[in-house]
């Protein structure tokens, strides 16, 4: 009998990665496929891999009140594990776009101070280990809301402290690091990063993550030059270049403040998580894996959870198919994927397509079971 493994990312803004691997499960039974069938949602630091991994590391869910993007209080919560004082912590969760309307988008005055609050009650709680998912940012701060969060001071010409929203950067002129938080030197802090992207240019945190915050092109222009002074005040102060390394770009820049600001290790989040929920013995003697996300494209090659989990599966030569809302074909989406579906009606209107999400996943699995049987269990022949 054939053994198939469902490993989809979540469908942004429409299903949790769980729920898009029930509805593959419901069609590909309503086909009537006789296979055995193994249900393995992933992330890779973006929205949604926080309550996967704290799943995993059987965790649990504390309750948490901290500021949001605009500086609301809200209720939210963060995962810990006891038994080895790990705390998981989803950026999305306390300074992400799904906390917004979409007329409240506004990364010139959105903050990641909400996050370092979270970070401080996690270190109050004792934690030596603090795994972060940054995905779904409403931010282009650079992490320096955290960083305030957790003592530092930003301060401007005259000598005066202010708040670091990147509508105020340009006014930046020292840095005071002396009073951050020093439990942070003993604990071990791990950035889940779901793209590869530097801080700066052109396919920078501004640059080319701007627009799905809500930046006008004057507002990209003069986040990318506040980021860029930043830049040059934190090369000053330190002697590091926070544009100097990869994933730096990752959730408004926040990805390049952890490292900066409180020495945070950036991994590729794929990589952590399958190696986490140890997804190499999962897909020994897998005979198919069915993989995908919201939207499968050239960024999904850049560290996304299918181009993750597919790799690890054509390592072992295992057929791998492809499911998405949006599909943009790039030649070397083949060298990871056997076959790539979209699962929407193309000239649907986008909201409506994400309304249907579960009822188009149904349709998909369903259909891929019934082709699977007429293939006689062959996906290369789908």
């Amino acid at each position: 009998m054939m053994k198939i493994l469902i490993a989809p990312n979540a469908f942004k803004n429409s299903l949790h990665a769980d729920e898009v691997a029930d509805a593959l499960l419901a069609g590909l039974k309503k086909s009537g496929l006789e296979a055995e069938y193994t249900l393995l949602p992933v992330g890779d630091g973006g929205d949604g891999t926080g309550p996967l991994l704290i799943r995993a590391l059987n965790g649990r869910s504390v309750g948490s009140l901290a500021t949001d993007p605009l500086g609301r209080k809200i209720k939210t919560s963060f995962g810990f594990v006891e038994e080895s004082r790990t705390a998981i912590i989803e950026l999305a969760g306390i300074s992400g776009l799904r906390l917004l309307k979409p007329e409240e988008y506004d990364p010139l005055h959105a903050s990641t101070y909400g996050l370092g609050e979270q970070i401080r009650q996690a270190l109050d709680m004792g934690s030596k280990k603090i795994i972060l998912g940054i995905g779904g940012s409403a931010t282009a701060d650079a992490g320096c809301g955290l960083a305030k969060a957790l003592g530092l001071r930003f301060i401007d010409g005259a000598g005066k402290e202010f708040d670091p929203l990147p509508a105020n950067l340009p006014e930046l002129a020292d840095i005071d690091l002396d009073k951050l938080d020093p439990r942070i030197f003993d604990t071990e802090i791990i950035v889940l990063c779901d793209v590869r992207n530097f801080l700066l240019g052109e396919k920078g945190a501004a640059k080319f993550f701007g627009k799905q915050k809500g930046a006008s092109d004057a507002d990209i222009e003069y986040l990318e030059n506040a980021i860029l002074h930043l830049t040059a005040v934190i090369r000053k102060k330190t002697g590091q270049d926070p544009n100097a390394f990869p994933h730096g770009g990752a959730a408004g820049g926040t990805a390049a403040g952890l490292k900066i600001f409180l020495h945070a290790q950036l991994v590729e989040g794929i990589e952590f998580f399958l190696d986490t929920i140890h997804a190499d013995s999962v897909l020994e003697n897998t005979g198919l894996l069915i993989t995908g996300e919201g939207r499968i494209d050239s960024q999904t090659l850049e560290g996304k959870a299918p181009w993750g989990i597919a790799r690890r599966a054509k390592k072992k030569n295992i057929p791998v198919i492809g499911i998405a809302g949006e599909i943009d074909e790039d030649p070397e989406l083949k060298n990871y994927f056997d076959k790539l579906i979209s699962i929407n009606d193309p000239s649907s209107p986008v909201q409506l397509s994400m309304k249907q999400t579960p009822v188009n996943l149904l349709r998909a699995g369903e259909e891929i079971g019934r082709q699977l049987k007429g293939s006689q269990g062959d996906p290369l022949k789908l």
